[in-house]
Protein backbone atom coordinates (compact mmCIF):
# COMPACT_ATOMS: atom_id res chain seq x y z
CA UNK A 1 0.00 0.00 0.00
CA UNK A 2 0.93 3.29 -0.84
CA UNK A 3 1.07 6.05 2.29
CA UNK A 4 -0.67 9.14 1.42
CA UNK A 5 -0.69 11.25 4.87
CA UNK A 6 1.67 10.88 7.75
CA UNK A 7 2.86 12.42 10.77
CA UNK A 8 6.69 11.51 12.01
CA UNK A 9 7.50 12.21 15.90
CA UNK A 10 5.22 15.25 15.69
CA UNK A 11 5.26 16.82 18.94
CA UNK A 12 3.53 20.43 20.36
CA UNK A 13 3.21 21.67 23.93
CA UNK A 14 1.51 24.74 25.49
CA UNK A 15 3.24 26.70 28.07
CA UNK A 16 4.66 23.61 30.16
CA UNK A 17 2.23 21.23 28.58
CA UNK A 18 2.94 18.68 26.08
CA UNK A 19 -0.26 18.01 24.80
CA UNK A 20 1.57 15.68 21.69
CA UNK A 21 4.10 13.99 22.63
CA UNK A 22 6.57 12.02 19.61
CA UNK A 23 3.67 11.16 17.91
CA UNK A 24 3.65 9.31 14.35
CA UNK A 25 0.83 8.43 12.13
CA UNK A 26 0.44 7.36 8.59
CA UNK A 27 -2.69 6.46 6.38
CA UNK A 28 -2.63 4.32 3.73
CA UNK A 29 -4.46 4.96 0.17
CA UNK A 30 -8.11 4.30 0.89
CA UNK A 31 -7.47 2.92 4.44
CA UNK A 32 -9.58 4.16 7.13
CA UNK A 33 -8.21 4.33 10.33
CA UNK A 34 -10.07 4.63 13.97
CA UNK A 35 -8.43 7.02 16.62
CA UNK A 36 -9.39 6.30 20.18
CA UNK A 37 -8.45 8.37 23.38
CA UNK A 38 -10.32 9.77 26.88
CA UNK A 39 -10.41 13.93 26.90
CA UNK A 40 -7.41 15.57 26.73
CA UNK A 41 -5.44 12.89 25.30
CA UNK A 42 -4.25 15.27 22.42
CA UNK A 43 -6.73 13.58 19.31
CA UNK A 44 -8.29 17.16 17.67
CA UNK A 45 -4.45 18.52 18.30
CA UNK A 46 -3.22 15.91 16.23
CA UNK A 47 -5.82 15.89 13.19
CA UNK A 48 -4.65 20.26 13.84
CA UNK A 49 -1.19 19.37 13.38
CA UNK A 50 -2.14 17.21 10.02
CA UNK A 51 -4.53 20.20 8.58
CA UNK A 52 -1.89 22.96 9.55
CA UNK A 53 -4.31 24.90 11.60
CA UNK A 54 -1.21 23.95 14.41
CA UNK A 55 2.59 24.26 13.42
CA UNK A 56 4.19 21.25 15.07
CA UNK A 57 7.45 22.13 17.80
CA UNK A 58 9.14 18.89 16.51
CA UNK A 59 8.38 16.79 13.67
CA UNK A 60 6.90 17.05 9.98
CA UNK A 61 3.61 16.22 8.14
CA UNK A 62 3.90 14.96 4.39
CA UNK A 63 0.58 14.59 2.31
CA UNK A 64 1.51 12.44 -1.02
CA UNK A 65 5.58 12.13 -0.18
CA UNK A 66 5.78 15.88 -0.57
CA UNK A 67 6.63 17.81 3.10
CA UNK A 68 3.59 19.99 3.92
CA UNK A 69 4.61 21.02 7.79
CA UNK A 70 4.80 24.17 7.09
CA UNK A 71 2.13 24.95 4.49
CA UNK A 72 -1.24 26.70 5.53
CA UNK A 73 -4.75 25.06 5.99
CA UNK A 74 -5.86 26.42 2.48
CA UNK A 75 -3.35 25.05 0.71
CA UNK A 76 -3.49 21.99 2.25
CA UNK A 77 -7.25 21.97 1.86
CA UNK A 78 -6.72 22.53 -2.20
CA UNK A 79 -3.89 19.40 -2.20
CA UNK A 80 -7.05 17.09 -0.71
CA UNK A 81 -6.86 17.18 2.66
CA UNK A 82 -10.37 17.89 4.35
CA UNK A 83 -11.98 17.78 7.78
CA UNK A 84 -14.68 18.08 10.37
CA UNK A 85 -15.34 19.67 13.77
CA UNK A 86 -16.59 18.41 17.01
CA UNK A 87 -19.26 21.28 17.18
CA UNK A 88 -20.85 21.70 13.35
CA UNK A 89 -20.89 25.69 12.89
CA UNK A 90 -23.22 26.31 9.60
CA UNK A 91 -23.77 29.84 8.74
CA UNK A 92 -27.09 29.79 9.94
CA UNK A 93 -28.59 32.81 8.05
CA UNK A 94 -27.96 30.84 4.95
CA UNK A 95 -29.26 27.34 3.08
CA UNK A 96 -27.79 23.77 3.31
CA UNK A 97 -26.55 24.33 -0.50
CA UNK A 98 -25.08 27.73 0.30
CA UNK A 99 -23.26 26.64 2.75
CA UNK A 100 -21.55 23.92 1.13
CA UNK A 101 -20.83 26.16 -1.72
CA UNK A 102 -18.72 28.24 0.42
CA UNK A 103 -16.67 24.65 0.96
CA UNK A 104 -16.81 24.17 -3.09
CA UNK A 105 -15.85 27.66 -3.89
CA UNK A 106 -12.81 28.45 -1.48
CA UNK A 107 -11.82 24.68 -0.41
CA UNK A 108 -11.61 24.25 -4.48
CA UNK A 109 -10.36 27.58 -5.04
CA UNK A 110 -12.79 28.00 -8.26
CA UNK A 111 -15.44 30.26 -9.63
CA UNK A 112 -19.02 30.27 -7.69
CA UNK A 113 -20.11 29.31 -10.67
CA UNK A 114 -18.05 26.14 -11.11
CA UNK A 115 -19.16 24.78 -8.25
CA UNK A 116 -23.14 23.98 -8.14
CA UNK A 117 -22.13 20.50 -9.60
CA UNK A 118 -19.56 19.50 -6.95
CA UNK A 119 -21.82 21.33 -4.10
CA UNK A 120 -24.92 18.89 -5.56
CA UNK A 121 -22.61 16.09 -5.87
CA UNK A 122 -21.51 16.58 -2.03
CA UNK A 123 -25.20 16.81 -0.94
CA UNK A 124 -26.45 13.92 -2.27
CA UNK A 125 -23.09 11.86 -0.90
CA UNK A 126 -23.81 13.25 2.48
CA UNK A 127 -27.27 11.71 2.03
CA UNK A 128 -28.05 16.12 2.49
CA UNK A 129 -29.79 16.79 -1.12
CA UNK A 130 -33.45 16.85 -0.33
CA UNK A 131 -32.38 19.64 2.36
CA UNK A 132 -30.79 21.69 0.13
CA UNK A 133 -32.84 24.83 -0.11
CA UNK A 134 -33.61 24.72 3.74
CA UNK A 135 -32.07 27.79 6.22
CA UNK A 136 -29.18 25.90 8.09
CA UNK A 137 -30.70 27.15 11.33
CA UNK A 138 -33.43 24.87 11.08
CA UNK A 139 -31.71 21.46 11.35
CA UNK A 140 -31.25 18.80 13.87
CA UNK A 141 -28.44 17.85 14.91
CA UNK A 142 -27.82 14.61 12.48
CA UNK A 143 -28.68 17.02 9.77
CA UNK A 144 -25.81 19.93 11.30
CA UNK A 145 -23.32 16.60 10.87
CA UNK A 146 -23.91 15.49 7.89
CA UNK A 147 -24.25 19.52 6.19
CA UNK A 148 -20.65 19.91 8.44
CA UNK A 149 -19.38 16.98 5.68
CA UNK A 150 -21.00 17.81 2.82
CA UNK A 151 -18.77 21.13 3.11
CA UNK A 152 -15.93 19.35 3.43
CA UNK A 153 -16.84 17.00 0.74
CA UNK A 154 -17.21 19.68 -1.43
CA UNK A 155 -13.47 19.96 -1.13
CA UNK A 156 -13.20 16.97 -2.94
CA UNK A 157 -10.72 15.47 -0.12
CA UNK A 158 -8.68 12.51 -0.59
CA UNK A 159 -8.06 11.98 2.98
CA UNK A 160 -10.93 12.84 5.21
CA UNK A 161 -10.38 13.55 8.98
CA UNK A 162 -13.44 13.04 11.23
CA UNK A 163 -13.71 14.43 14.51
CA UNK A 164 -16.01 12.82 17.16
CA UNK A 165 -18.83 12.98 13.92
CA UNK A 166 -21.07 10.73 15.50
CA UNK A 167 -21.09 12.17 18.81
CA UNK A 168 -24.54 12.97 20.76
CA UNK A 169 -26.26 10.96 18.60
CA UNK A 170 -28.92 8.44 19.00
CA UNK A 171 -27.96 5.04 18.71
CA UNK A 172 -30.45 5.27 14.83
CA UNK A 173 -28.98 8.54 13.81
CA UNK A 174 -25.25 6.36 14.10
CA UNK A 175 -25.78 3.34 12.48
CA UNK A 176 -27.33 5.46 9.54
CA UNK A 177 -24.30 7.92 10.00
CA UNK A 178 -22.04 4.47 9.49
CA UNK A 179 -23.64 3.76 6.34
CA UNK A 180 -22.95 7.06 4.89
CA UNK A 181 -18.97 7.02 6.18
CA UNK A 182 -19.15 3.00 4.55
CA UNK A 183 -20.45 5.02 1.11
CA UNK A 184 -17.14 7.32 1.08
CA UNK A 185 -14.54 4.77 1.55
CA UNK A 186 -15.59 2.83 -1.05
CA UNK A 187 -15.22 5.62 -3.27
CA UNK A 188 -11.74 5.27 -2.46
CA UNK A 189 -11.33 8.23 0.29
CA UNK A 190 -8.74 7.75 2.78
CA UNK A 191 -10.08 8.45 6.59
CA UNK A 192 -8.93 8.89 9.95
CA UNK A 193 -11.77 8.50 12.39
CA UNK A 194 -11.84 10.37 16.07
CA UNK A 195 -14.37 8.51 18.13
CA UNK A 196 -15.44 7.63 21.76
CA UNK A 197 -18.61 5.69 20.23
CA UNK A 198 -16.18 2.24 19.66
CA UNK A 199 -18.82 0.08 17.88
CA UNK A 200 -19.21 2.85 14.97
CA UNK A 201 -15.74 2.55 14.48
CA UNK A 202 -15.23 -0.99 14.65
CA UNK A 203 -17.87 -0.95 11.83
CA UNK A 204 -15.85 1.14 9.18
CA UNK A 205 -11.95 1.41 10.47
CA UNK A 206 -8.92 -1.20 9.25
CA UNK A 207 -6.83 -0.12 11.99
CA UNK A 208 -6.94 1.18 15.29
CA UNK A 209 -4.83 3.60 17.11
CA UNK A 210 -4.93 4.22 21.04
CA UNK A 211 -3.33 7.01 22.02
CA UNK A 212 -2.95 9.08 25.85
CA UNK A 213 -1.09 11.95 26.76
CA UNK A 214 -0.31 12.67 23.55
CA UNK A 215 1.80 9.09 22.88
CA UNK A 216 0.83 6.37 21.13
CA UNK A 217 -0.21 3.44 23.45
CA UNK A 218 -1.67 0.69 21.02
CA UNK A 219 -2.05 -0.02 17.28
CA UNK A 220 -3.31 -2.48 14.92
CA UNK A 221 -6.23 -5.07 14.66
CA UNK A 222 -9.04 -3.18 16.27
CA UNK A 223 -10.92 -5.74 18.10
CA UNK A 224 -7.22 -6.56 19.45
CA UNK A 225 -6.39 -3.09 20.34
CA UNK A 226 -9.38 -2.09 22.30
CA UNK A 227 -9.60 -5.49 24.18
CA UNK A 228 -6.10 -5.51 25.07
CA UNK A 229 -5.02 -4.66 28.66
CA UNK A 230 -3.75 -1.75 28.80
CA UNK A 231 -5.93 0.12 26.74
CA UNK A 232 -9.22 -1.27 28.73
CA UNK A 233 -7.22 0.28 31.79
CA UNK A 234 -7.10 3.85 30.39
CA UNK A 235 -10.00 3.94 28.25
CA UNK A 236 -12.82 1.82 28.99
CA UNK A 237 -14.20 4.42 31.57
CA UNK A 238 -14.43 7.15 29.11
CA UNK A 239 -16.01 5.25 25.92
CA UNK A 240 -19.27 4.02 24.84
CA UNK A 241 -19.25 0.71 24.51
Amino acid sequence: MTVILQGEHLTKSYGGVRVVDDLSVSLDEGEALGVVGPNGAGKTTMLNLLTGTVTPDEGRVTFSGADISRRPPEQRCHAGIGRTFQIPRPFEGMTVFENVLVGATYGRNQPEKASYELCARALHRADLLPRANVLAESLGLLERKRLELARTLATEPKVLLLDEIAGGLTEHEVHSLVDTIKQLRAEGISIIWIEHIVRALLAVVDRLMAIDFGRLIAEGDPTEVINSPQVRDVYMGSMAP
